[in-house]
Formats: structure tokens, C-alpha cells, sequence
């Protein structure tokens, strides 16, 4: 729902019908649209999350852990159109709401754990950086990207880590 109408065009009353639950329901165990909002994008950050810490946990070396952090860019943090328009729904509604801020605050600090497995903590910031950014650009060029981009500026950030 979120992903098709925006925060703005989700209601309970909209989510109620997409869920076929009566609208009771929905107030019941959501106190409010912050409420629900709050629920959703703690679920969809988590698992965004969960599927950053499997790439980097299975990671044996540096090599591999950068090979990891390509698949999250190109293949998994946002596999889709979907998941880009949430993470900016999230994006904008925690820039515009500071109680959102926990979201994307313990998202991004999930993300830097899992990449502190393999990189320093300096390298680890550029790298977060270059994942958000790359999801910016997914989401807003008109034309494709070369995924070798990707691969060339993962491997100019962690080249330090050759020598």
C-alpha cells in the first residue's frame, strides 16, 4: 500500500480493505497511522537489514566481503522498484518526522555492524554512503547504470585495504 499510494495516500480504512480485515481491526492494534507506519517500515527495514548481515556474514575474505557489498547494491538492499520507492517513503518521512529517525537510525547502524565485520569503521561510513547514494540514482536516472560502476567504485574505496 505504502509502496503503491505513498505515506500520504495510506490510510487505516485503505490498508483494512487491502488486508480484507474490518476496519475495527486495524484501529485495535494501531493506535493511530503513526502507529501502523512505525510497524511497517520497522519490518521492511529490518528485512532489508537482515539480508545486508547474511551477504557480509557469508563473506570469507576481502575479496569476498567486497563481491558482498556489489550483490547488496545490485541485487538485494533494493531488488526492486518497490523496495526503492519504501526506502524513500522512509527516507522522507523520517527527514519530516524525528520519531521515525529510530528506523533508519538502527537500520543504518545494523548495516555498519555488518560491514565492520570486514571493514574498518572509516571505510565502513564510505561504504554506507555509496550504497545510499547508489540507491538514489537507482531509483531517480532515467537510464540504466553499468553495474561495473559499482564493482570499480567499491574496490577505489576499499583499494587501502591491498596494501
Amino acid at each position: 500500500m505504502i509502496a503503491r499510494d505513498g505515506v500520504a495516500g495510506t490510510s487505516h480504512r485503505k490498508v483494512a480493505a487491502e488486508a480484507e480485515v474490518p476496519l475495527g481491526a486495524m484501529t485495535y492494534y494501531f493506535d493511530g497511522m503513526d502507529a501502523l507506519l512505525h510497524e511497517a517500515f520497522t519490518r521492511f527495514a529490518t528485512s532489508v537489514s537482515a539480508q545486508f548481515v547474511r551477504r557480509m556474514e557469508a563473506a570469507t575474505d576481502a575479496q569476498a566481503a567486497r563481491d558482498a557489498v556489489v550483490a547488496i547494491i545490485l541485487e538485494d538492499v533494493f531488488r526492486d522498484d518497490r523496495d526503492l520507492v519504501l526506502s524513500h517513503e522512509l527516507y522522507t518521512l523520517a527527514a519530516r518526522e524525528p520519531r521515525f529517525r529510530s528506523i533508519t537510525s538502527a537500520w543504518m547502524a545494523r548495516s555498519r555492524e555488518a560491514l565492520e565485520l570486514h571493514f574498518d569503521p572509516e571505510t565502513t561510513r564510505m561504504l554506507d554512503a555509496l550504497i545510499e547514494g547508489v540507491s538514489i540514482h537507482r531509483a531517480l536516472d532515467a537510464e540504466p547504470r553499468d553495474p561495473r560502476e559499482v564493482e570499480l567504485a567499491v574496490a577505489r574505496i576499499t583499494r587501502a585495504l591491498d596494501r
